[in-house]
């Protein structure tokens, strides 16, 4: 997929301007990428956006065992966005035990809305290792999912992509009680809200802007944000510490705000550092019952310890979950490793 936006800037340093003068004259070279984000985006020279599949997760179809079916539907038809609705197939009762299996079948499940990450720059339902994890969270919550696509910058700029959440749920109140794929499966008092990485950030906001009673009739009973990629111009300890090899390092993680952040804005906006100088207070947002899962090798994680502390000051009902010896997303990009096993076990308790 391609686009044109106008082309990615930033003040040059010696060593940049040092490449741009050895780059041919645009009128007559090629575009060439100055921007490229885990080889599923790219930017190029003349302001032409490339998109690219990400590679296949062969395991993800082993993990489609039939105990979950799943669907498409668009959400958003003015800006063709989609959501990928998950829920655990009804079991076929038979002689001894029939009775059972019917009660079972009967029982509303808890409706987990999901937000995949990718730095508010690529990311999607479709995405092999997401829809694995999703799938896993259906079946082994158990659960009703909902996973969400939104705006993608650079095309789309911040606060796009939360505009979509906010409309994405919005959404959802007619459907449970309409749509034959959620009526009488999703309990619309048990409604949780969470994503991995910058869906978390969704998630996050979400929280301040619904908090526990703002999606009338429904009740989100909790917020689950994973990894929130919470970032502040002023670099944390566990940021500076982060390899370069690192899945989200320092540079790829200012690529993501270079090209997500709207102009004139870095990484003290609001939406991504919500106790920044520029923050509103949170003091009085019903945010109800949170799960906050940090990682210990990982770049945000300070930025998420701190989050946890600071809304815990403020008499928010936090729990914090820090997984030693794990990086950035870790459920999202192994989604069948004993850690993930470890991050749905919590989310079932909290559910």
């Amino acid at each position: 997929m391609l686009s044109s936006i106008g082309p990615s800037h930033e003040p040059p340093t010696g060593a940049a301007r040092a490449r741009a003068r050895k780059q041919p004259s645009l009128a007559t070279a090629a575009p060439y990428v100055v921007e490229d984000c885990l080889g599923l985006l790219q930017v190029l020279s003349d302001g032409t956006v490339l998109r690219f599949s990400p590679p296949p997760f062969p395991a993800g179809d082993a993990c489609d065992d039939g105990r979950v079916e799943w669907q498409d539907a668009v959400y958003d038809a003015d800006h063709n966005l989609g959501v990928r609705m998950y829920r655990p197939r009804r079991r076929v009762g038979v002689a001894k035990g029939a009775a059972r299996e019917d009660q079972h079948n009967k029982k509303l499940l808890p409706l987990l809305v999901y937000f995949p990450g990718g730095g508010f720059c690529f990311g999607s339902y479709s995405y092999p290792k997401n829809h694995t994890l999703c799938l896993r969270m259906a079946a082994e919550l158990p659960a009703v999912v909902c996973s969400f696509n939104h705006r993608l910058a650079p095309e789309h700029r911040l606060p796009a992509a939360f505009e979509d959440a906010k409309a994405a749920l919005l959404w959802l109140p007619s459907q449970v009680f309409n749509n034959p794929w959620l009526a009488g499966r999703a309990d619309p008092r048990r409604v949780f809200v969470s994503g991995t990485s910058s869906g978390a950030c969704l998630a996050h906001q979400m929280a301040v802007w619904f908090g526990t009673a703002g999606l009338r009739p429904l009740k989100i009973a909790g917020y689950i944000l994973l990894m929130p990629y919470f970032l502040s111009e002023e670099p944390t300890p566990s940021e500076l510490s982060t390899p370069e090899t690192a899945l989200l390092s320092r540079e790829r993680s200012d690529r993501y705000v270079r090209l997500a952040m709207p102009a004139g804005w870095n990484k003290d906006h609001p939406l991504v550092n919500p106790f920044g100088p520029y923050s509103p207070s949170l003091e009085s947002a019903d945010v109800g019952r949170m799960l906050v899962v940090a990682a210990e090798c990982d770049l945000v994680k300070d930025k998420n310890l701190e989050y946890s502390e600071r809304m815990k000051a403020l008499g928010k009902d936090v729990h914090l979950a820090l997984f030693p010896g794990q990086g950035h997303a870790f459920c999202a990009i192994k989604p069948l490793s004993a850690a993930a096993d470890d991050v749905i076990r919590l989310i079932k308790c909290f559910i």
